[in-house]
């Protein structure tokens, strides 16, 4: 049974931060909460952990991972980031957005779309995801909590227990979560193309 602790929304407690960090570094899959929804998180050079990760969600090696980093300088180390995507990156980050970019040779290449060789990267605006990146001292690879032949996000964490409480190594409770995930954009050629309609304000890129 994996471990299961509360953390505070605002001002997430070191002890707990330290545990979720110590658990990634040990090849732990960790479920966290972000500013949609909640998460599934492993170390980014961990095989073993992404590998559980692809079994609890069942996804195809088609699916685009999303490296989860602090903020833009942090980003610029695994993505291809053209002078206008930068722009769009720098008005949108930290914020309830993914953008689909050329992954850099930092990116592991079992990370990638296999054809496109592309990664998803996203600044989230949640203190707590923040906090374990600042620890970690380098971005989550991660993937939102859709469970297969769910239609909903999960987001109340005594459920995510019950369902996953056997298949992850922690569950960092955050409080109740968005159901709506990221909005999804391709900034792969500069020019913004919405790929999926979610929390985010996809106006300005249409």
């Amino acid at each position: 049974m994996g471990d299961y602790l509360q953390i505070h929304p605002l001002n997430p407690e070191p002890r707990v931060i330290r545990q979720a960090v110590d658990c990634l570094l040990r090849g732990g899959v960790v479920v966290y909460p972000t500013d949609s929804t909640y998460a599934l998180g492993c170390h980014i050079g961990d095989k073993t952990a992404l590998d559980r990760i692809r079994r609890i969600r069942q996804l195809d090696k088609r699916h685009n991972f999303t490296l989860i980093c602090s903020d833009l300088s942090s980003l610029a180390t695994y993505a291809r980031v053209h002078n206008s995507a930068y722009r769009i990156l720098k008005a949108y980050t930290p914020g309830p957005y993914t953008f689909i970019l050329k992954a850099t040779p930092e990116v592991p290449r079992r990370l990638m779309h296999p054809k496109r060789k592309t990664i998803g990267i996203r600044v989230p605006d949640n203190p707590i995801a923040q906090s374990i990146i600042a620890s970690l001292g380098e971005p989550i690879m991660s993937t939102s909590l859709l469970l297969p032949n769910e239609e909903q996000q999960l987001y109340d964490p005594y459920e995510m227990r019950l369902k996953l409480g056997k298949v992850v190594d922690l569950i960092i409770d955050g409080g109740a979560a968005d159901t709506e995930p990221t909005t999804m954009i391709d900034l792969v050629e500069g020019v913004p193309e919405v790929l999926r309609v979610g929390k985010g304000d996809p106006e300005p890129f249409q």
